[in-house]
């Protein structure tokens, strides 16, 4: 639009498909814009038959610029470093793109000091997914697209792949790994795919209706991470005070309830579909943690610490 309007202001009476040749999009894009700029932005723009073009029947001094706070330009350079964890990925040039054009239209009486706030703010993760910029990137868009897929996968525990065609329904990232939820022409049912297991891709030219039913948050409800399972459990457990206060500190679930211990631990409650994912979490807090219900949950703690301990299988 900022391009339009220097067109219009300079009296070149540009048409639309001068104006969608030399901004390369397409001329229905260019119509959008006019209109939004006539009826949202409230600029004077006509077609003049006399001159066969677009152009302003007012004087028009300047753009409208994007109107934001300070607080508002803080809070966009703080997103622009958390787009580091997408460089590499097909979201990374939209991403940045799009900041780039706000920036540009900022007004000059915003300030900020840009090398503290540089200074100052990171993002950092533990460890990185490894991806396939290929193959995620085919992902993203089918995705998009609703464009099915033939995928050579790979289960973990297994070396080889095996052939899968699937409906992409929604890419997540879940507490900062990426999975594909999909319906599995050979399982016959949604399942939850990792891009880092996928060997080989390709789209199969088949278009698919995703239902509408579907709903990633419906899906994931009860579940601790991104597996749902069948069951129903109540899950208590007791952290030491050397750890409660890692426990207070964040909202592990959505069902979870707090209740503190004497002694300064404190005991979490949850309501899950499955056990395997909290299984795991429950190891990671060593000593720490102590499971008070369910005896399924626990036994499959105590196998795995046995484990630990002896090295079998």
């Amino acid at each position: 639009m900022l391009r339009i309007h220097q067109s219009l202001q300079a009296g070149l009476y540009p048409t639309a498909g001068r104006l969608a040749a030399e901004i390369e999009v397409s001329p229905k894009s260019i119509y959008r814009d006019l209109e939004f700029m006539r009826d949202r932005l409230m600029l004077p723009v006509s077609y003049n038959p006399v001159r066969g073009g677009y152009g302003y029947t007012q004087e028009v001094t300047a753009f409208p610029t994007l109107q934001i706070t300070q607080g508002e330009l803080f809070a966009l350079l703080v997103a622009e470093k958390a787009l580091q964890q997408y460089r590499g990925t097909s979201f990374e040039k939209p991403l940045l793109s799009a900041i780039r054009k706000m920036e540009q239209a900022l007004p000059e009486t915003v300030s900020l000091n840009l090398e503290e706030v540089d200074q100052s703010i990171s993002f950092r993760t533990r460890s990185e997914p490894i991806l396939d910029l290929g193959v995620f990137d085919t992902l993203a868009r089918a995705t998009a697209s609703r464009q099915q897929l033939e995928l050579a996968y790979r289960k973990p525990g297994q070396a080889a792949s095996e052939s899968r065609v699937v409906d992409p329904y929604h890419l997540a990232n879940i507490n900062g790994e990426w999975y594909l939820f999909a319906f599995d022409h050979l399982r016959k049912d949604i399942r939850t795919f990792v891009p880092a297991r996928i060997r080989s891709i390709r789209p199969t030219g088949v278009t698919f209706r995703r239902p509408a039913k579907f709903s990633l948050e419906r899906r994931l409800r009860g579940s601790f991470g991104v597996h749902s399972g069948e069951g129903q459990f109540e899950v208590v457990l007791r952290f030491s005070h050397r750890v409660a206060d890692y426990i207070r500190e964040k909202r592990w679930h959505e069902s979870q309830q707090l209740k503190e211990l004497e002694g300064g631990g404190v005991e979490l409650s949850l309501k899950l579909s499955g056990l395997n994912e909290v299984q795991r979490w429950v190891l990671s807090w060593g000593g720490e943690a102590r499971v008070v219900k369910p005896l399924e949950l626990r036994h499959l703690v105590q196998e795995a610490a046995k484990r630990m301990l002896t090295g079998e299988d």
